[in-house]
């Protein structure tokens, strides 16, 4: 098949942003380079891969699989739809359990397909959709999905509402996906052909109208009439052999034709979002963090400010405070300032924040020059106030700079003015002026 053929198929399976991943590298060679790089990403920090090890070590199974050339095909469907009984009739032998009571397949099973073992092609049975224990058997089915490249529906007639809906949730997975009608021998060739356009009509848009291919796992015993010695009729039953031969050709087809660009892009698809997972970890971490530096800041300074007798003295020292305070958060967020760029961006925030905000400012400045009038004697009735200003201050400067550092040292196409405006709108001043005073009252009477 020529590559561009590939295309044309896979176009019907995936988004224009998955094809256009899977042609620049149709072999998976880029693919396992990138689950390489995210597993050895040292800047991942070890707590966070600690949090999700079990999703790492998916990754690393996915990136065997590539090296290995395997394409996982997961079956689904309700119970005694015939899922397990389909396995085995694929494979050829009994791999798989089977039986008529509810939740015989309690987890998953795997085994390779003999005829197709040159192409890795590997079968995992899953539980019934609708078992006794259905939820938590459902979210391992649907976990099962999640890393598998390909899923087989299983069926034995028209869908129910849960099969339906259980189809849904398994095409939104981006995975390819097959329809098998099961026990299609206990139709006739009408009502078989009948019921095979119903399901395709009833699927589309979830299952392509070639994938959905009728099957008979385990066909009815034949009642055969023979003529005895004695000259009487006499009946019994054989076993007929199972109708799996559309379906099997089918997953040999797409594995030996599109299986390493399937598995490749299922594994992209699977990395990308544990790499969402991580930066959202990594960036709740940070933002920890940060709100622990901005906090002892703001104690430092309110306090400093409540304290210091001297006027105007103790915002300049302030100044210095929130200008180690930026350059510590520029640590936190892996993005390093020299003394003289934090001093900076503290001097531009700043000025946005008078801009805004002159009159808390003027009377920062009235009770500073204040405290030196009085000579200290003010100090009780005027320091909580000013440090307490200085305290929400410093949060406003801490959380400017930190928007920030968080868009790569940028203030965005819309500056430093609307990005300042909007940190002031969308804290509570006056929550935070209250837990600043009663702190720093309680700083003052120690």
């Amino acid at each position: 098949m020529s590559e561009g053929t590939l295309w044309q198929r896979l176009r019907g399976w995936l988004t224009p942003e998955q094809t256009s991943t899977a042609a620049a590298a149709p072999d998976g060679t880029r693919m396992a380079d990138s689950l390489r790089h995210l597993l050895d990403d040292p800047g991942i920090p070890a707590s966070i891969r600690s949090e999700l090890a079990e999703d790492f070590g998916r990754v690393e199974t996915m990136l065997d699989r590539l090296q290995r050339g395997e394409l996982h095909v997961a079956v689904f469907g309700r119970v005694s739809a015939g899922k397990s009984a389909l396995g085995n009739a694929l494979l050829g032998r009994e791999a798989f359990t089977v039986g008529v009571l509810h939740g015989t397949t309690t987890q998953a099973e795997q085994a390779t397909l003999d005829e197709a073992i040159q192409d890795g092609l590997v079968l995992i049975d899953t539980p019934g959709i609708n078992e006794l224990d259905g939820d938590a058997r459902e979210r391992l089915a649907f976990e099962v999905a999640e890393v598998s490249d390909l899923v087989v529906f299983v069926a034995d007639g028209d869908l129910t509402r849960d099969e339906l809906d259980a189809l849904k949730l398994l095409a939104a997975t981006q995975r390819p996906v097959l329809l098998a009608l099961n026990k299609s021998d206990r139709y006739s060739p009408d009502e078989r052909a009948s019921l095979i356009a119903h399901l395709r009509e009833r699927t589309h848009g979830l299952v392509r109208a070639e994938d959905v291919v009728a099957v008979a796992a385990r066909p009815s015993p034949q009642r055969v009439i023979e003529v005895g010695a004695d000259g009487r009729d006499h009946a019994r039953e054989t076993s007929a052999p199972p109708e799996v031969a559309a379906l099997r050709e089918r997953l040999i087809g797409i594995a030996q034709r599109e299986g390493k660009t399937i598995a490749a892009l299922n594994a992209g698809l699977y990395a990308s979002r544990l790499t969402d997972q991580v930066s959202t970890r990594i960036a709740e971490s940070r933002r920890q963090l940060a709100t622990k530096v901005i906090r002892q800041y703001c104690l430092a300074k309110g306090v400093a400010v409540a304290l210091n007798p001297i006027p105007v003295a103790d915002l300049l020292a302030a100044a210095g405070l929130d200008a180690a305070m930026v350059l510590q958060l520029s640590r936190v967020y892996g993005l390093p300032l020299t003394r003289a760029e934090s001093g900076r961006l503290v001097a531009v925030i700043s000025a946005q924040l008078i801009a805004l905000m002159s009159a808390i400012w003027g009377v920062h400045l009235v009770a500073s020059t204040l405290k030196g009038v009085s000579a200290g004697l003010s100090v009780v009735i005027t320091a909580a106030a000013q440090g307490a200003l200085a305290w929400y201050a410093t949060v406003l400067i801490g959380r400017a700079a930190e928007r920030y550092l968080v868009a790569g040292k940028s203030w965005g196409e819309l500056g430093a003015k609307r990005a300042v405006a909007e940190i002031v709108a969308s804290l509570d001043r006056d929550s935070i002026l209250r837990e600043a005073r009663e702190e720093i009252l309680k700083r003052l009477k120690r």
